[in-house]
């Protein structure tokens, strides 16, 4: 990324030469139309928001997991994976659209579906969403620390406290305050980070992809098709699986899918969106999958000897190698770019979330103090709670996220036809178009409440097992469904009636 792109600090404020006057309750200089002299992302800021998304170690570590769980061969697991790149890739170039053509964050996009008090409901949940994501990476960032601090101190046994020892728990403390100081000093210092991070992470996965082919030899290519199967999943369970590969890596991308117009506001262009979206994702997912999957049988074969559970964390696997300065650059590097990423992808949305909840009495920095305060309790608490869980815990997630991005892709593209009334997306006049019953679409809500239960079910009821890996999907296309259904006789204005709509040309 370059350190020129728009930062939230950097909006000017909203246009009152059309007579609109923003309520105070609903605006601030960070929820405010970004004018398009400051957008300035290109496909490269675009792609590197998504690499380093992909490099983070919760990412390796989810991806790895899954290739052990999965009971399929790697071969399938690689090409669910890629798949669900693809897939991925579609789906936020439905969400970038609106916020690249005017402007605006996920908070206040959402008030065109739920209204523009109602917005808080959904801006609250996905909040929430990332909070929990916060505090995950934070703590697989921590354990990149503790890795280096194990190999300068020779790994000594130490008691543990929820899970961790002394050295976990001062390493989780320096990322805590890392982030926080990088957040302090700006998004252009964060800039950089992922500017260094993203290269940086492939550089050391490759180097480690290398020493650990060299000791398996010609043994590694047969173990990537055979160490990952399971007897007991073939035909249509292997089949299920697959799928649920695919739903399990939607889901994992699920928070940033729905909230991606916080970025893509910044692009100078729906191509560079666009283009940015495409090498981010399904291309770079392919690369670091690969890796991902050679590393970890590799390792599996090389220092397990084919025996127990393979490592599904690098920061293990390097810990293996038995190199301390290798060890100690390959921490340096996880800690970058799961920092990097963890403040962009999770640190950032939910500042404005929660600063739309209060405009007036929570600052985008406010917001972003109290995303840390949270996110620290609850990765402190990860390893009692979640622990190996990863995959279950990504699927929920996915699954209560899902119907808010059906909902709001449906507004968008069918109900509002296209075409959005900016000025009314900051009224508390009960006239404007998104007022609707006191600021909430009471029928948006119910529409996001009923899919949201299906789709959490088909992770955690027994007798719908068999829909789990449809979880994100179900949940989209239901809410989707519901919402137009209820919505069928409350169409906002048509676009032609409107005085303050942005016209679809000017969409960049």
């Amino acid at each position: 990324m370059t350190s020129t792109a728009a930062g939230p600090h950097e909006s000017e404020p909203f246009d009152t030469d059309a007579g609109a006057h923003p309520h105070p309750s609903l605006y601030n200089d960070d929820l405010a139309p970004l004018p398009r002299e400051k957008r300035r992302w290109t496909a490269f800021e675009i792609f590197n928001v998504w690499t380093n998304d992909v490099q983070s170690l919760a990412g390796y570590t989810l991806a790895a997991g899954l290739f052990v769980t999965a009971g399929i061969s790697g071969w399938w697991v690689f090409a669910a994976i890629v798949l669900a790149g693809l897939f991925v890739n579609w789906l936020v170039n439905l969400t970038g659209k609106p916020s690249v053509k005017y402007g605006i964050p996920y908070a206040v996009m959402a008030r065109s579906s739920m209204g523009v008090r109602g917005a808080q409901f959904p801006a609250l949940i996905r909040g929430i969403v990332a909070i929990f994501w916060f505090g995950a990476q934070t703590y697989f960032a921590s354990t990149a620390v503790a890795l280096a601090l194990d190999a300068i101190f020779g790994d000594p046994e130490l008691p543990a406290v929820l899970g961790m020892d002394a050295i976990d728990w001062v390493s989780y403390a320096i990322v805590a305050g890392l982030q926080i100081l990088l957040f302090t000093r700006g998004i252009a210092w964060i800039e950089r980070f992922l500017n260094f991070a993203g290269p940086a992470v492939y550089v050391v996965m490759v180097v480690l992809l290398v020493a650990i082919w060299i000791q398996a030899g010609d043994d590694l290519i047969p173990a990537v098709g055979q160490i990952f199967n399971s007897s007991e999943v073939e035909g249509w369970a292997a089949v299920a699986a697959f799928v649920g590969v695919i739903g399990t890596m939607i889901a994992y991308f699920s928070a940033v899918i729905i909230n991606f117009g916080d970025f893509s506001r910044f692009a100078k262009s729906e191509k560079a969106m666009k283009r940015g979206n495409f090498l981010g994702l399904p291309v770079s997912l392919t690369f670091f999958t690969f890796l991902a999957l050679f590393i970890t049988a590799g390792a599996y074969i090389v220092f397990q000897d084919g025996q127990g559970e393979p490592l599904t964390n690098p920061a293990d696997i390097v810990g293996q190698v038995g190199n301390v300065f290798l060890t100690i650059v390959a921490a340096i590097t996880f800690l970058l770019a799961t920092v990097g990423i963890n403040l962009v992808a999770n640190f950032i949305p939910p500042a404005y979330d929660l600063s739309n909840l209060a405009p007036q009495r929570i600052s985008f920095k406010t917001g972003g103090y109290l995303t840390a305060l949270f996110g620290f309790i609850i990765g402190a608490l990860w390893v009692v709670t979640i622990g190996d869980n990863l995959p279950v815990f990504v699927d929920t997630l996915g699954a209560v996220l899902a119907p808010l991005y059906g909902v709001l892709v449906a507004d968008y593209y069918i109900v509002q036809r296209r075409a959005l009334t900016i000025a009314d997306l900051f009224s508390m006049d009960p006239a404007a178009r998104y007022h609707y019953q006191r600021g909430w679409n009471v029928r948006a809500v119910i529409a996001v409440a009923v899919a949201a239960v299906f789709s959490v079910a088909a992770v955690w009821v027994p007798a719908v097992g068999a829909l789990s890996g449809f979880a994100w999907v179900i949940g989209a296309l239901l809410g989707a469904a519901l919402y137009v259904a209820v919505m069928w006789n409350h169409r906002g204005t048509p676009a032609s009636d409107q005085a303050s709509v942005v016209p679809e040309s000017a969409a960049g």
